[in-house]
C-alpha cells in the first residue's frame, strides 16, 4: 500500500473514536443512543479527509503516520472536553481544530522552502523571547495559580509560550547547524574539549533565558520544556553527552536556587512533596488539586471506572473535585475513566508521534532539517512529559496543556504549526533524488 493510502486508512480510527465517544456519552447521560454521534464522526472524518487531500497534493512524500496520529489525539480531545465541560467548550475546541487545519495549510504553503527560516533566526529568537515575557506586561498578562502563562486580548486568551517553543527550536537548529563543529571541538583542557566562548555564548544566553522564565513567568514547566529541547538539539549536533550532563546540572542548580527564593515555585515543590498534608490540602492555593488527582487515578485502577463515571463535582456542592479538569488535569480524568491501560494507550500515541518525528530526522539529508525535526519532536515530547509528570507526581505540577487533548486554542494552533514544519521536513527527506524512468526501455 502506498504511503498516502496508509494515511487515508489511518484516519478511519479518528472518525470511529468521535462516533463511539459521543455515543458513550449519550448512553451514559440519557440511556439512549443518538444518531448525532454519527454526524459528529462524519464531520470530523470530512475535516480529516480535507487535510489528507491537501497533504496528498502538496506533500506527497511526507510521513504517512504523523497526520493520522494527530487526528486521533485531536478527536479524542474533543470527546473528553465534551464529556467534562459540555457542548460549549467542545464546540469551541472543534472550532480551534478547524482553525488549526487552516493554519497548518497556510504554514505549508508559505514555508514550502522552510530552510529560508535560517535567514531570520535572530529575529525569530528575539521575537520568541519577547513572547515569553509578554504575560508580564501590565493589563495584558494573566496570572493563573501564581504563574504568568497567558495574555488576554479582547475576546480571547492566548498562551504565547506555545508559539515561542516553535520559534526557539528554529533558532537553535539554525545556529547549531553553523557552529556544531566549533562546539564539538575547541581547546582541550584536562582531556575535555572546551568550546570557544563566542560560540558557546548564545547558548548560555538561552540558559539564562530559561532561568529568567522561572523568575519572570514563574513556571518551571515551560523552562524545562525549552531547555530540554536545547539539550536534545545540542547533543545531536555535537554528539557530546558531556554537554547534556553539564546542562542538566546547570538547570538543576538554577532551578534549586530560584525555587528556594521564589515563593510560587517553592509552594509548587511543597505541594509535590506533600500533597496529602492537611495544611497544604486545605490551603486555597495548596495541593487540593494534585491530591484529588491522585485519588481519581487510583480509583481508575487498570481498566477504569467507565467512560463518564469519574467524579467531577463534590457531592452536595457545586465545587469541582479536580479543578480545571479539561486543561491542566485532563490526564487524571482520562486515567480515572479509562484506567491505566487507557492512559497508557494515549501515551503510546504520543510516543509514536515523537518516534515518527525522529524518523524524519534520521532521513533528513541536511543538518538544519535534521536538527529542526529533532527539536520539534523533543519539545513536543517534553511538553507531554511535563504535564503528565506533573499530574502523576513525577515532577512538580505546572500549567502546560496536554497537546491536542487539553482544551485550549493557542496549544492547538501552535502544535499544528509544529506538525506542518515536521511534515515539510519529512517530505523533503523522503523525496526521491532521482525520478524513476517510466515507459522506457533500458538501453544496453
Amino acid at each position: 500500500m502506498r504511503a498516502r493510502n496508509w494515511e487515508l486508512f489511518g484516519l478511519v480510527p479518528a472518525a470511529l473514536l468521535v462516533s463511539a465517544g459521543f455515543a458513550a456519552i449519550y448512553i451514559q447521560r440519557s440511556n439512549q443512543l443518538s444518531t448525532v454521534s454519527l454526524v459528529y464522526g462524519g464531520v470530523f472524518l470530512g475535516l480529516c479527509l480535507a487535510g489528507h487531500i491537501f497533504i496528498r497534493i502538496t506533500l506527497p512524500h511526507a510521513d504517512p503516520f504523523i497526520f493520522p496520529l494527530v487526528a486521533v489525539l485531536a478527536c479524542f480531545g474533543v470527546v473528553m472536553v465534551y464529556r467534562i465541560d459540555g457542548a460549549t467548550l467542545a464546540r469551541q475546541q472543534a472550532q480551534w481544530f478547524v482553525l488549526g487545519l487552516v493554519l497548518f495549510a497556510g504554514t505549508v504553503l508559505i514555508f514550502r522552502d522552510y530552510r529560508k527560516l535560517e535567514n531570520y533566526r535572530y529575529l525569530i529568537m528575539i521575537g520568541s523571547v519577547l513572547l515569553l515575557l509578554l504575560p508580564r506586561v501590565p493589563h495584558v498578562g494573566v496570572s493563573t495559580g501564581g504563574a504568568y502563562l497567558a495574555i488576554h486580548l479582547p475576546g480571547i486568551t492566548f498562551q504565547p509560550t506555545e508559539i515561542a517553543k516553535v520559534g526557539l527550536v528554529i533558532f537553535l537548529a539554525s545556529y547549531l547547524r553553523d557552529h556544531r563543529q566549533a562546539l564539538a571541538s575547541g581547546r582541550r583542557i584536562l582531556g575535555y574539549a572546551i568550546p570557544p566562548l563566542k560560540h558557546l555564548g548564545p547558548l548560555l544566553v538561552l540558559w539564562g533565558a530559561a532561568m529568567l522564565a522561572l523568575i519572570v513567568i514563574k513556571d518551571i514547566g515551560s523552562s524545562l520544556m525549552f531547555y530540554g529541547a536545547l539539550l536534545a538539539i545540542l547533543y545531536v549536533a555535537t554528539d557530546r553527552i558531556s554537554f547534556v550532563i553539564v546542562g542538566l546540572l546547570l538547570f538543576a542548580g538554577g532551578a534549586w536556587y530560584l525555587g528556594t527564593h521564589i515563593q510560587h515555585i517553592d509552594a509548587r515543590v511543597l505541594d509535590w512533596l506533600h500533597p496529602f498534608s492537611p495544611k497544604l490540602y486545605n490551603d486555597p492555593l495548596g495541593s487540593y488539586q494534585l491530591a484529588n488527582a491522585q485519588f481519581a487515578m487510583a480509583a481508575g485502577g487498570l481498566f477504569g471506572q467507565g467512560f463518564g463515571q469519574s467524579l467531577l463535582v463534590v457531592p452536595g456542592t457545586h465545587n469541582l473535585f479536580i479543578p480545571v479538569p479539561s486543561t491542566d488535569m485532563i490526564y487524571a480524568i482520562i486515567t480515572s475513566e479509562l484506567g491505566l491501560f487507557g492512559a497508557a494507550g494515549l501515551l503510546l500515541v504520543y510516543l509514536l508521534f515523537v518516534a515518527r518525528g525522529f524518523k524524519a530526522a534520521m532521513l533528513a539529508r541536511d543538518s538544519f532539517s535534521k536538527l529542526l525535526a529533532v527539536g520539534l519532536s523533543s519539545v513536543f515530547g517534553l511538553q507531554v512529559f511535563v504535564i503528565v509528570g506533573g499530574v502523576t507526581r513525577v515532577i512538580p505540577l505546572t500549567g502546560v496543556p496536554l497537546p491536542f487533548v487539553s482544551y485550549g486554542g493557542s496549544s492547538i494552533l501552535a502544535n499544528f504549526v509544529l506538525v506542518a514544519l515536521m511534515l515539510l521536513v519529512s517530505d523533503r527527506a523522503r523525496r526521491p533524488t532521482i525520478q524513476p524512468l517510466r515507459n522506457m526501455e533500458m538501453v544496453p
